[in-house]
C-alpha cells in the first residue's frame, strides 16, 4: 500500500485518502519537523556557514532526529480510534505554540506552560491579534481540513500491533543512527545550551506540559510544609501595641531597571518617587523571568541562590509565618492571582465593586489598589503587613496599564500586536506605564503619610521580573533564566519609612543608601522584612537582611540567629545600561 492513495471504492467518498496510523503519523512528525521548528534549526546553526557541506550534513542529521523522536512520541499517543481527535489538538496547539514562539521569541518549558495555564482571560485575549488569523489558517485550518480527509485503515490487531512495534523500532533505530551521526555538535550544544530543547515542537509542549501535570498533582497531594515553628515576635511589638505598624510590600510587574529613572536612565520615568527622596536599590536581579517563578520565590527563606522549584512551592510563605506570630496579613491583587503565596490568608482581588471607575474591559488600573487604604489604616491595630500585587507594565498592552494623563511620551504604541510599532513607540509606551507606577507609589506613600501621627509606616517596592522590549528580536518575558537578558532579569526596588518607623526601628537612611548603591536581589526580601519587623527565627539571615548593617543595636537579629556583622554584599550580575532610545 503506497504512503497515500486515493479512494475510488463506492463504499467511500471520492477525494479521501487511506492511510495507516503509522503512516498518518510518519506524515505528521515530517511536517511538524519541517514546519513548526524553524526557532529550534534557526539557533542550531547559529554562526555555522551553510556552504560548509558539514552544516548541511549537521542540518540532515538533526532533522532525521526530531522526525524519529516524535515519530515515536506521537506513537505512544495515538491508535485507531483515538489518532484523528490527538492530532486535531495537536495540530491547533502546534499552530498556537509556533505563532508565540516565532512572535515573541519564547521558549516552551515547564514555567511558562505554567504561566499559560494560569492566564486568565483578560490577559490571554490581549495576546491575540489578527496577525494570528493568517498564521493559524496555514499552521492549523489547513492541516486539518486534510486530516478531516483522511480515512484510517483498519487492519486486525494482531498485525496493527506488529507493525506498530516494528515501526517504533525503525524509528528508534533512525534515531540511534543520526545521534550517531551528528554526537559530538549535538552533545556540544545540549550541553552548553540546554534551554533549546524547550524549542523543539511539539516536544517542548508536550513534555512541559506533562511536568507541570504532575508536579501539580503531587503538590495537591501533599500538605505545605511549615516554615519558621519558632517565629516569636520581638520585644518592639510591645510599642506596636500603642502605636501600630505597618509595611506595605508591592510587588511590582514587568518593570525593567534599564527604564527606572531613579536608576539614572536618560528619561525620567519616576518624578514623583524622585521628589519624595525613597532609597532606591539601583543593581537588583529577580528570582525568575516570570510571575510564576518570581512571586513565590521572593517570599521564600532560599530565593535564587540555591533554587528549589518544588521545596519553595510545597513550603509556606513568609506571609503564613508573619501571620502565625500575630501580624495582621492582608493581600490585594490586581493581576492573576498571589501563586500561593497567600493562600488561606485574608486577600481580595481589585474589581469594580471596590475601584469605581478604575475598571475596563476586566482590567482595573493600579490605583485600585490603594483605593480604601485610609480606612484600612484608620483601623489597624498592632503589626500590618499589606501586600499589593500590581498589574504594572504586564505586556503587550502597555497602552492600557495607564490613564491618559500619563501618556507623556509619544508616539505610543496603541497596538497589541507589538510587531506592528516602532521601538520607539513600544519604548514610549511602556514608559509611560513606569510614569503610573510611579504615580500609584507616590500616592500610597502620600496615604502613609497622612497618618503618621497615629501608625508608623514603611514600603517597599520591587518588580517581579523585567521585559524585553525588541532587543535582539525579543518581546515581553519568560525566557529561561540561564539564557535570559539583562532586560528580564535586572528589576526596581526602593524602599521608604516614616519617621516614625525610621526611629523605632534604629534605621540609620544615610548607611541604607550606601548599601543601596551595590548588589542586592529578590532573595534579599524575606530576611530584610523579618529585620524590619522584629520577627525572632532561625531562619533569618543577617547577611541577606538590607538593612541588618545599617539598624541600631536595639533592632538588631533575632535572639535564635547570630548577631548580624558587615559581611560582603552578594553578587548577583550588576545592572545593565540605561536602556538606549531608538
Amino acid at each position: 500500500m503506497g504512503l497515500l492513495r486515493w479512494m475510488t471504492s463506492s463504499d467511500s467518498p471520492r477525494h479521501t485518502f487511506s492511510a495507516s496510523v503509522n503512516q498518518v503519523v510518519l506524515v505528521a512528525s515530517v511536517l511538524w519537523t519541517l514546519a513548526a521548528n524553524t526557532s529550534f534549526f534557526s539557533a542550531a546553526l547559529k554562526d555555522r556557514l551553510l556552504g560548509d557541506l558539514a552544516t548541511w550534513g549537521w542540518l540532515l542529521g538533526l532533522t532525521t532526529l526530531l522526525a524519529a523522536g516524535h515519530f515515536l512520541i506521537l506513537s505512544l499517543l495515538v491508535n485507531r480510534w483515538s489518532i484523528k481527535p490527538v492530532l486535531a489538538v495537536l495540530i491547533v496547539a502546534t499552530a498556537m505554540a509556533t505563532y508565540f514562539m516565532q512572535r515573541f521569541g519564547v521558549y516552551l518549558d515547564p514555567s511558562m506552560l505554567r504561566n499559560v495555564m494560569r492566564t486568565d482571560v483578560s490577559e490571554a485575549r490581549e495576546l491575540f491579534s489578527w496577525s494570528l488569523l493568517p498564521h493559524l489558517l496555514v499552521y492549523a485550518v489547513l492541516p486539518l481540513a486534510l486530516l478531516s480527509q483522511v480515512r484510517i485503515v483498519r487492519r486486525p490487531l494482531t498485525r496493527a500491533v506488529v507493525w506498530r512495534l516494528l515501526a517504533a523500532l525503525v524509528a528508534l533505530g533512525v534515531a540511534a543512527c543520526s545521534l550517531w551521526a551528528i554526537f559530538q555538535p549535538f552533545s556540544s550544544l545540549t550541553r552548553n545550551q540546554k534551554e533549546l530543547r524547550y524549542l523543539i515542537t511539539p516536544a517542548n509542549y508536550l513534555w512541559s506540559l506533562a511536568k507541570v501535570v504532575a508536579d501539580e498533582s503531587h503538590a495537591v497531594a501533599l500538605p505545605r510544609q511549615a516554615i519558621g515553628l519558632d517565629a516569636v515576635p520581638g520585644p518592639s511589638w510591645a510599642a506596636a501595641q500603642r502605636k501600630p505598624r505597618i509595611l506595605v510590600v508591592v510587588v511590582g510587574e514587568t518593570a525593567r531597571a534599564a527604564n527606572w529613572g531613579l536608576n539614572g536612565d536618560a528619561r525620567q520615568t519616576t518624578p514623583q518617587l524622585a521628589a519624595l527622596g525613597v532609597i532606591n536599590f539601583s543593581h537588583v536581579k529577580s528570582c525568575g523571568t516570570n510571575t510564576e517563578t518570581s512571586v513565590p520565590c521572593m517570599f521564600a527563606p532560599v530565593g535564587r541562590r540555591d533554587y528549589d522549584e518544588a521545596r519553595i512551592r510545597g513550603s509556606e510563605s513568609l506571609l503564613h509565618l508573619l501571620a502565625r506570630v500575630g501580624a495582621n496579613v492582608f493581600w490585594r491583587d490586581n493581576q492573576s492571582g498571589c501563586k500561593g503565596v497567600c493562600d488561606d490568608l485574608p486577600n481580595d482581588a481589585v474589581q469594580p465593586s471596590n475601584a469605581p471607575g478604575l475598571c475596563e474591559d476586566g482590567r482595573c488600573l493600579d490605583e485600585g489598589l490603594i483605593h480604601g487604604l485610609d480606612d484600612r489604616l484608620k483601623s489597624a491595630q498592632g503589626v500590618n503587613v499589606l501586600v499589593l500585587h500590581q498589574l504594572g507594565n504586564h505586556g503587550p498592552s502597555y497602552f492600557r496599564r495607564y490613564p491618559p494623563a500619563f501618556e507623556k511620551f509619544q508616539p505610543a504604541c496603541q497596538n497589541d500586536d507589538l510587531r506592528q510599532c516602532s521601538r520607539e513607540a513600544i519604548v514610549n509606551a511602556f514608559d509611560n506605564a513606569l510614569l503610573y507606577t510611579d504615580h500609584v507609589l507616590a500616592s500610597l506613600i502620600a496615604h502613609l503619610q497622612q497618618h503618621e501621627d497615629r501608625i508608623d509606616s514603611a514600603m517597599i517596592y520591587v518588580s517581579d521580573h523585567g521585559e524585553s522590549l525588541g532587543e535582539n528580536n525579543l518581546y515581553l518575558h519568560g525566557i529561561p533564566y540561564a539564557i535570559a537578558p539583562d532586560m528580564q532579569t535586572q528589576v526596581p526596588m526602593v524602599m521608604w519609612s516614616s519617621s516614625g518607623m525610621t526611629q523605632n526601628t534604629g534605621l540609620d537612611v544615610q548607611c541604607l543608601q550606601r548599601r543601596a548603591r551595590e548588589p542586592a536581589a529578590h532573595d534579599h526580601l524575606f530576611h530584610t522584612v523579618l529585620g524590619l519587623l522584629d520577627v525572632r527565627t532561625a531562619l533569618y539571615e543577617p547577611e541577606w537582611d538590607l538593612t541588618a548593617t545599617c539598624r541600631g543595636a536595639s533592632a538588631t537579629a533575632p535572639a535564635s540567629a547570630p548577631a548580624p556583622a558587615p559581611a560582603p554584599a552578594p553578587a548577583p550580575a550588576p545592572a545593565p545600561a540605561p536602556a538606549s532610545r531608538p
